[in-house]
């Protein structure tokens, strides 16, 4: 069912330090920021030969990334992102086996334009796990 790894998403306090810092100072490749309204997040992508960094910057008060960085000011590991080839079966299998999606357990499109779900991290050993269809 699953994929290549597509991404691990880091929530930060400032997207624009961030985007300095993987940029310059790493001489990374880094996307222009992505607003997303309805997910409560800014995105860039920092491109590597064999995944992606997701930079998550909260939009708005409601953002969940902004209640995330209460917690852990300074930032940190937000979510992992893996592929999968049909996103509805991905997520039937995974609610068969007593897994939550969270939301209302509808695929939202993603910051790559595809079909997205999120796992719960109680299900998936502590860490918030993200699928999206390729």
């Amino acid at each position: 069912m699953l994929g290549r790894l597509n991404h691990v998403a880091l929530a930060v306090p400032a997207l624009a330090a961030a985007v300095e810092r993987y940029r310059d100072t790493l001489g990374a490749s880094v996307s222009a920021p992505q607003a997303l309204p309805e997910h409560g997040v800014t995105v860039v992508f920092v491109e590597l030969d064999n995944t992606k960094i997701e930079l998550l910057e909260p939009l708005g008060e409601n953002s969940p990334i902004a209640a995330f960085l209460d917690k852990h000011p300074k930032g940190g590991m937000h979510h992992v992102c893996y592929e999968v080839a049909d996103i509805v079966a991905a997520r039937d299998r995974l609610v068969a086996a007593g897994a939550r999606v969270l939301g209302d357990g509808e695929p939202k499109i993603g910051a790559h334009g595809r079909p997205v779900v999120f796992i719960h991290p109680g299900d998936l050993f502590g860490t918030l796990t993200e699928l999206e269809e390729v």
